[in-house]
């Protein structure tokens, strides 16, 4: 939409820095544009001056001084020509993103159980009969209903559980719901009672 005196933040150029707002980017565009080093310089001085004063803070005045004109050389998009006071060298890596961290399986089936689920499923899969498999499988489906119950607001089927658990291990783990008992879950948070006395 294009309404003649409306002028919308989605069709302005996007800042570098929004903390600052757009007129702290105003400021830093018109001291690039300043035809001396000696007006810039001074424009520039006033510029963190007023960024100083947006956000104050105590602690390390030295590391202050120099995000702030970390922040002016990335604002200006490193175009300022003027003496740092301080070097700005670094400051690009303020700006720079870290990589995505990859996602440890591309796709769960069943998203409340979770990766780490799956990967115990796995383990399942490839395990020799015995009582450390059936130790494992007793505390997976217990795990499993906790999980079901947390996103289920409270209820969780046995059967599906116990349905889940085989298809997961390809058949390998089958629980007897007329021998396996689960852990009682206690979904209540406990209850701090205020013991101080009104006055």
């Amino acid at each position: 939409m294009n309404i003649e005196g409306l002028d919308y933040n989605t069709q302005r150029e996007r800042l570098i820095l929004p903390e600052y707002g757009r007129e702290i980017q105003r400021m830093v565009d018109y001291a690039v544009a300043l035809p001396t080093k000696e007006e810039r310089q001074s424009c520039a001085e006033t510029i963190v001056a007023i960024m100083d004063r947006m956000f104050p803070q105590d602690g390390d005045a030295a590391a202050r001084r120099q995000k702030l004109w970390d922040h002016l050389a990335l604002m200006s998009g490193f175009k300022l020509d003027i003496d740092y006071p301080v070097d700005v060298s670094q400051a690009a890596k303020i700006a720079a993103r870290p990589e995505p961290m990859p996602y440890p399986m591309s796709r769960i089936p069943v998203r409340h159980y979770g990766n780490m689920m799956f990967e115990i499923f796995e383990h399942l899969k490839t395990m020799e009969p015995g009582e450390e498999r059936d130790e494992l499988a007793k505390l997976t489906a217990n795990q499993m209903k906790r999980n079901l119950t947390h996103w289920s607001h409270g209820s969780a089927d046995d059967e599906k559980v116990v349905s889940d658990l085989a298809r997961f291990t390809d058949g390998k783990i089958q629980l007897d719901l007329n021998r396996f008992k689960f852990d009682k879950i206690n979904d209540k948070e406990p209850v701090v009672k205020n013991n101080k006395k009104k006055r």
